[in-house]
Parts: C-alpha cells; sequence; structure tokens
C-alpha cells in the first residue's frame, strides 16, 4: 500500500488531513476497539465522503489491514505507523510523525471519553501528546536517527496501550 496513493486520494477528496493522520485516526480507534466500525473512520476523514469505489477500496484496504496487524492474536509484531518512505525529506516524515500522534490521540478520544488510562497508557498518551508539538524543520543523521526512535517507540507503546485498554474494558465488562 503506497503512501503517496493514500495522500493522493485523501488531497483529491479535500480530507482535512493528510495520510498519516488518517492512519494515526485509525489506529488509536482500533486500539479501544479492535471490531470498531470502518465507516466511522471514514466519517471523521471526509465531511462529505464522495470516494468512487476504487478509491473507497483502497482507503478500506488500509483500515482492514490495520485491524489486522493489530489484532492480538497476531502472532508477529508486524505494525508499523503508515507514513511516507524512508527516502523522503526528514522534515517530511517528521512532520507525519507528527500529525500520525495527533491523529492516534484523536482516534484514541473518539473511542474512549474517560482520561481514566490502565497502566503505563497514560504516561504513553503524555508522550504522544508532546509529539504532537515535535519540531519538524530538521535534518542530519542525528534528526534522522531521533526520528526513528521516536517511530520505534510509537509502534512498541501502540501495542502496549491497545494492550492495556482492551484489558481494562474486558475488565468493566465483567463486572
Amino acid at each position: 500500500m503506497s503512501y503517496d496513493l493514500v495522500s493522493n486520494i485523501l488531497l483529491q477528496q479535500n480530507a482535512d488531513m493528510g495520510a498519516a493522520e488518517a492512519h494515526g485516526i485509525a489506529t488509536g480507534m482500533l486500539c479501544v476497539d479492535n471490531r470498531s466500525d470502518a465507516a466511522n473512520w471514514l466519517a471523521e476523514i471526509f465531511s462529505d465522503e464522495q470516494l468512487d469505489y476504487e478509491e473507497k477500496s483502497i482507503l478500506l484496504n488500509l483500515y482492514e489491514q490495520t485491524q489486522k496487524l493489530l489484532n492480538p492474536e497476531e502472532e508477529e509484531f508486524t505494525f508499523d505507523l503508515f507514513l511516507p518512505d524512508d527516502d523522503e525529506d526528514l522534515s517530511e516524515r517528521a512532520e507525519a510523525i507528527r500529525q500520525w500522534c495527533q491523529g492516534f490521540l484523536f482516534g484514541i478520544g473518539y473511542q474512549k471519553t474517560s482520561s481514566d488510562w490502565p497502566g503505563e497508557s497514560g504516561e504513553i498518551m503524555r508522550d504522544i501528546v508532546e509529539f504532537t508539538k515535535l519540531e519538524t524543520d530538521v535534518s542530519g543523521d542525528e534528526d534522522e536517527q531521533a526520528l526513528m526512535e521516536i517511530q520505534e517507540y510509537l509502534r512498541a507503546a501502540v501495542l502496549l496501550v491497545r494492550d492495556q485498554l482492551q484489558e481494562h474494558n474486558d475488565t468493566e465488562q465483567s463486572h
């Protein structure tokens, strides 16, 4: 799945966000409830959805792929953030991570209205809020390394948040 392809669809459809933020929203929604509906996700991205069949199919495929990779029964840890390729401009990649974090926080908030974060989730949420303030005018090997570390942190953080929220939801439902 091409980041540029999804970005172009969102741009052509006048979405208020780019591909990274849209993926962050999907990821946040799915961390709270892995059965979350793709229609709700599309409604958040587009105020007036006018997608043709192919465009809708591409976006739904991204959502379903994210849902599959976030499934706790998945044996392998293959989830990753949907970001521009590593050969893209470093500032563009930093901006995409910042936007992904904004989307993730929105997606979590869309599904979870209380701020009662189980386990380490609260601390992770505070870290992700800080990443929304990321300086995006970056260059050089040191900034590249820092960006890679943030991306790896976020990959691991997503799964930890997912596990803790779903464990918390299961506990609440059994009471």
